[in-house]
Order: C-alpha cells, then sequence, then structure tokens
C-alpha cells in the first residue's frame, strides 16, 4: 500500500480541531520504516516533511538524496540505536526520540562536536516492560538532569510506547506530569491505534506509520 493523502489529511483536520488551545501545534511523524521511497515521495508531494526512521542503514538509502533535495525534511529515529552507529545516525537524522540509557547519551554527547543542533527525546518505558527499552519512570529524572546538566545535550522532551493491551491515558498522563515536572515542552506519545487520545491528552508529537502508510 503506498501513502494514503486522505489519511493524513484527516489527521490534520482532527488537530485542528481538538488542539486549537496547544501552546505546541502537534506534528505527525510519519513513519515510513520498511516503505519504500516511491510513498516517501507521494507523502512529500503530498505536504508531509517529517518523517520517522527505525534504522540507520535503511535511513541513509532512503534519505541521504531526498535530504538534500528537500532541504526542510526533519528525520526523527524512532527505533533502538545500538552505540557503534551513533556517529552514522547523527550524519542522517535531527531528532532522536529513543535515547533511553547512560552509555548512549555519553556516546552522543563524544560525537555533539559538529553536530550542535541535534534534539533528544527520551524514552520512558511507563509499563516497565522488559521487552521493551527506555529509562524507568523512577530514574527518568536523575537521567533527564545527568543528560541535560552534565552532557548538555538538547532535551526537547520525552517519548514512551505503553503497552498494548494497556489503557494508554494512563502512561500518556504519567508522561505528562514528569515532563511538567522536568520543565520540558514536548511529547512523543500516540501511534496510529491511539493518536486520538494521545492528542487529546497533550501530545506534541504522534508516530503514526501504518495509517499513513497501511501495514508492512
Amino acid at each position: 500500500m503506498s501513502f494514503n493523502p486522505q489519511q493524513y489529511m484527516r489527521i490534520l483536520s482532527f488537530i485542528d480541531k481538538n488542539c486549537r488551545n496547544s501552546i505546541n501545534k502537534p506534528k505527525i511523524v510519519a513513519i515510513s520504516k520498511n516503505h519504500p521511497i516511491s510513498s516517501i515521495k507521494k507523502a512529500i508531494d503530498n505536504g508531509v516533511r517529517i518523517f520517522g526512521e527505525n534504522r540507520v542503514k535503511e535511513a541513509l538509502l532512503k534519505f541521504s538524496d531526498l535530504k538534500k533535495k528537500y532541504s526542510e525534511i526533519e528525520l526523527h529515529l524512532t527505533g533502538f540505536l545500538q552505540t557503534n552507529k551513533v556517529k552514522l545516525a547523527l550524519s542522517i537524522f535531527d531528532i532522536f526520540q529513543t535515547l533511553d540509557r547512560e552509555k548512549l547519551a555519553i556516546e552522543f554527547k563524544k560525537h555533539m562536536t559538529k553536530n550542535a543542533n541535534k534534539k533528544f527525546f527520551i524514552q520512558v518505558n511507563t509499563g516497565m516492560e522488559k521487552q521493551k527499552t527506555g529509562i524507568s519512570p523512577s530514574s527518568s529524572s536523575d537521567f533527564i538532569d545527568f543528560c541535560k546538566q552534565d552532557l548538555h545535550l538538547s532535551i526537547i522532551g520525552l517519548m514512551c510506547i505503553p503497552p498494548i493491551n494497556d489503557d494508554p491515558i494512563k502512561h500518556f498522563t504519567k508522561l505528562k506530569n514528569l515532563a511538567e515536572k522536568k520543565d520540558l515542552r514536548f511529547l512523543s506519545m500516540g501511534m496510529s491505534a491511539d493518536y486520538k487520545k494521545a492528542l487529546i491528552f497533550g501530545s506534541t508529537h504522534v508516530r503514526i506509520g501504518t495509517l499513513l502508510f497501511g501495514n508492512r
């Protein structure tokens, strides 16, 4: 399935109707992982400029030329990142949504001299799921301080992926409360199945893949 412009417009319409009073107007991050360049080009033709990819090499193959042609494209890393791929990731991604451990943060700092404009969301494992990455809620405050104060990384917000069979609202609420305590403006929460709830609870970035591109 190719990019669905009608669905994109429906999501934009929902944002316009339900998030008028938002300080930061929510953005759609079009998750294009495992989808061909042809679908991405169709999305660009329909006004999409923010994309999310999970793998560094795939992102390089698909977006190296596209970012040269469309300088306004903003590319987010939305998948787990190994420390040995940090330098390569910094060459293609603008925003990193999955900063989740001290070792990774230190590796970013090591390579940041030429990439000072990179921004980060800290991923919080709100459901404390063993199979998922993300800093635990109880450790998140100290980790945020470490990244901001000790490493001087540009931490702009928090990200979470609620457990599949759990009520996402309690996880969105937990993340929002934590962000407010740490004075962070942005919240990446909500995907194709729950983006409407996420937006109503203050999400500034919804990560939409299946609704826009179909099943992979």
